[in-house]
């Protein structure tokens, strides 16, 4: 025998699951369905409206017009009945109803006189909720206002249906998400241990050319340094697939000198090329000597595609080239050529050899080596930079691989520098937190010729000991270490030692998003591996200068808005506007209301402010509420409620700075 004091569809068991599929009871307001109740009060002119979904107990609104409330037990709506039908119910005077004309929403309550609603079905047949328009007065609907409400009711479901993909979208996308930032961690990590003995060679090389060296020696020197930096670039390759992918790649706009940087190219790969073949670097007459861009980038371009030119070509010529095509009052327009007399490309593979992993040939790998990511990479670098690689081939007969690139013209006039030299820091004290032993001797040798006095600390913990018996200008802080990493060191030493003399991060770790995190961590500037004298030198002048020490940002997480946007960046738009347009009004008014000892404004303000800073996950700000709201309900408001305060206002203005930059 049925117990339950409402009708139950046959299938109830199976609609309540097709309900729950959606994952939409007891969700935020949501604008798709706002505007598709207010079209139904609109279109049959009634005061009250609504969507909503009826689960075993409750009838739930997703959104009203009207009603004041979330939900109402499912025994006492109109809609447990139309959730029953395949079509819209009409009631045009409850008062002549026999069902209704002594239903409590009818004598009193909502005072229904009118009810018209349709069942929202989903593909597969289940009535989940209902679509109504309600009104006080006796009402008859025309033909196409009833068509009308079918076709927000579809558009309803439709909406959900959106929905649901969404969510499954965005799940997929945390899968893959999380898969990328496998892919990155294995990738930095790798490009740790490599970098970590590159320092070393890159900075002994660096100490070495400055000692007393004859010409000859001089010129090893130069080539070994350049060596060293391309063979960083090559490495940095597979870390640009990764920034690539992410959009996170940048190209620098900085003053080069480029005859210097081609003729370096040229003098670099001159050294691989056999007696069998012609080398040659042709450049304008015309071409400027200084620009502005991006010279590792072209480095690197160049260093692949002329490497690429000498390992297909066994006799003939490579030539470089390089022709200005156009000059404006701003611009250079360069053309950039790469030519070989090398095997050749057959023609049905030209549209290939820029994928990833892709070569003209299978054979290719086994007998020239290479793993196929260069060309796609320089594909990519180029398109960076506004400009398109082409390639012109035939087999036998070799290639031209071409493109042309804008650079801005510059006014740079090069200097000659000296070696770094830190005299005018006086004698600083540094402590070097530093487990690789290659490392640790560069840099003592680095620090000993700038004239500052060092101590080692082979991993975190040794430095915090050593921290706590002796005073230190400047720490240089390594990220991975053992016993205590960089991070946790720092941590310990912003946190509970309370010291404030300036640390600088130092690392061959190269996640996307690491020198923030340093930021964030308490450090104070950023140098990475490997490392240049005088970069280094600049980060200690940085650290020690309070007005060049970096600001760091209150970062927001987003997770619970983007969780409830379910893909939807209209909505998510939207919060974070309301956000921004709202709460610093609402910080104003709580200012003045907690100033002139006004404790129920002050009890509104802050209960309603806290879920907002929930949503954007701002812990510390809602805490500083909660402190606020206690004193206003003790009617006493002091010295510790106005510095909460003055906290969640300055605190406020960074979040909004932030949601700001990011939309």
């Amino acid at each position: 025998m049925n117990t339950q004091p409402y009708p139950i569809p046959e299938n109830e068991l199976e609609r309540l699951a097709a309900l729950k599929r959606y994952n939409i009871l007891d969700t935020l307001p949501d604008n798709a369905f706002d505007d598709a109740t207010k079209l139904v009060s609109y279109i049959c002119g009634v005061p009250i409206a609504h969507i909503s979904f009826i689960d075993a107990s409750r009838q739930w609104f997703k959104s009203e017009i009207g009603i004041g409330v979330s939900e109402v037990p499912r025994e006492i709506s109109f809609c447990q009945y139309t959730i029953m039908e395949t079509k819209m119910v009409e009631i045009n005077d409850t008062f002549l109803n026999e069902q209704f004309k002594d239903d409590p929403n009818v004598t009193g309550g909502f005072k229904i006189r009118f009810y018209a609603g349709i069942p929202l079905t989903t593909p597969d047949g289940y009535n989940i909720g209902t679509l109504c328009a309600i009104d006080h007065e006796t009402k008859e609907l025309d033909e196409n206002q009833r068509n009308a409400l079918s076709i927000v009711a579809k558009h309803v479901i439709n909406q959900l249906e959106l929905r649901t993909k969404n969510i499954e979208l965005a799940a997929q996308k945390k899968i893959a998400d999380r898969a990328v930032l496998a892919k990155d961690s294995f990738l930095a990590n790798m490009s740790h241990e490599i970098r970590t003995p590159l320092n070393a060679i890159i900075g002994f090389t660096d100490l070495l050319a400055q000692t007393k060296l004859d010409t000859v020696q001089h010129d090893y020197i130069d080539s070994v340094q350049i060596a060293g930096e391309n063979l960083l670039l090559i490495i940095n390759d597979i870390l640009d697939l990764s920034k690539i992918e992410s959009g996170n790649l940048t190209i620098e706009s900085e003053p080069f000198n480029l005859k210097k940087t081609l003729k370096q190219v040229y003098k670099l790969l001159k050294v691989k090329v056999s007696n069998d073949i012609e080398f040659n670097l042709f450049l304008d007459a015309d071409m400027p000597e200084h620009v502005i861009g991006d010279q590792g980038r072209l480095n690197q371009i160049l260093v692949n595609l002329v490497g690429n030119a000498l390992k297909f070509t066994e006799e003939g010529d490579v030539t470089v080239s390089v022709k200005m095509l156009e000059e404006t009052e701003d611009y250079y327009s360069l053309k950039f050529s790469v030519k070989d007399t090398g095997i050749g490309i057959p023609e049905e593979k030209l549209k290939t050899i820029f994928e990833r992993f892709t070569q003209a040939e299978e054979s290719t790998t086994r007998r020239f080596g290479g793993t196929g990511l260069g060309l796609s990479i320089v594909k990519q670098l180029i398109e960076l930079q506004h400009g398109e690689l082409q390639v012109k081939s035939k087999v036998g007969r070799g290639s031209e691989f071409f493109f042309v690139l804008n650079y801005k013209k510059s006014d740079y006039i090069e200097t000659k520098t000296e070696a770094a030299a830190g005299e005018s820091l006086g004698k600083l004290r540094i402590l070097l937190c530093e487990d690789n032993v290659l490392n640790q001797k560069l840099a003592k040798s680095v620090i000993h010729n700038f004239g500052f006095d060092l101590d080692i600390a082979e991993n975190g913990e040794i430095g915090i000991e050593l921290l706590s018996k002796k005073s230190y200008d400047v720490v240089l802080m390594d990220l991975q270490m053992p016993v205590k990493d960089g991070y946790q060191t720092t941590e310990y030493i912003r946190n509970e030692m309370k010291l404030t003399l300036p640390i600088i991060a130092m690392t061959a770790h190269s996640l996307i998003g690491e020198q923030e995190r340093c930021y964030e961590a308490g450090m104070n500037a950023y140098v990475p591996k490997p490392f240049k004298q005088a970069m280094l030198l600049d980060a200690i002048k940085t650290a020690l200068n309070p007005e060049n020490i970096p600001t760091r940002r209150r970062k927001v997480d987003l997770s619970f808005i983007d969780e409830t946007a379910c893909g939807d960046q209209n909505f998510k738009k939207e919060i974070i506007n309301l956000f921004i347009e709202k709460i610093p009004v609402d910080v104003a008014n709580l200012k003045e209301a907690f100033s002139r000892d006004d404790y129920d404004a002050v009890k509104r303000l802050t209960h309603n402010m806290k879920s907002s800073l929930d949503m954007f996950m701002l812990a510390d700000l809602s805490n500083c509420l909660s402190v606020i709201e206690a004193e206003a309900l003790l009617e006493r408001f002091t010295a510790m409620g106005e510095d909460e305060i003055n906290t969640l206002e300055s605190g406020i203005v960074d979040v909004v700075k932030y949601l700001i930059e990011v939309q």
